[in-house]
């Protein structure tokens, strides 16, 4: 029963990813955001880590899903026509699709996906825990964070209107 429950919240994390990959529409695409975090949240579960479980509805599901929908409606992005894409654009797509199909390549001829047991970090109590989250994870917590915020500034800068450039040029 287990497997089967792995095996629906990875499809269910995995098609909603490629649906907020692949939507044009950018609030359905936060929505299928939220239904991916959910199904991580199931994966987490499964794993007996129900503080992550937990704190990811809260804080990602809850907190930052919303932030998103309201800056992507405050913004409207839908009011201005969509920009073709440039050659620019679509070679920097491919050659950040090369760089992580080579990562990935390198992570599975290494084998350092399979070593390392997925349940090893959440064995510990909660005081281990905590004490690994601010002193041995606290550079990965803070550079998620910082990712999340140059997101959520890319969502914005993206979304507004200039008004004034078509004087200047």
């Amino acid at each position: 029963m287990a497997n089967l429950l792995f095996y629906l919240f990875a499809a269910l994390t995995v098609g909603f990813a490629f649906a907020v990959v692949f939507n044009k529409n950018t609030v359905n695409a936060a929505l299928c955001l939220l239904l991916s975090l959910i199904g991580v949240a199931g994966v987490f579960a499964l794993l007996d880590a129900l503080l992550l479980s937990v704190l990811l509805i809260l804080v990602y599901a809850g907190a930052v899903v919303a932030l998103f929908l309201f800056i992507v409606m405050l913004l409207n992005p839908q009011a201005a026509s969509p920009k073709p894409y440039k050659k620019i654009s679509a070679a920097a797509g491919t050659i950040a699709a090369a760089l992580l199909g080579l990562g990935l390549w390198s992570f599975v001829s290494h084998g350092e996906l399979s070593s390392a047991p997925a349940t090893a970090v959440f064995q510990s109590g909660l005081k281990d825990y905590g004490a690994k989250l601010f002193t041995t994870y606290l550079l990965p917590v803070e550079v998620v964070g910082f990712l999340l915020l140059i997101a959520m500034l890319g969502v914005i800068v993206l979304s507004k209107k200039f008004e004034g450039l078509e004087d200047v040029k």
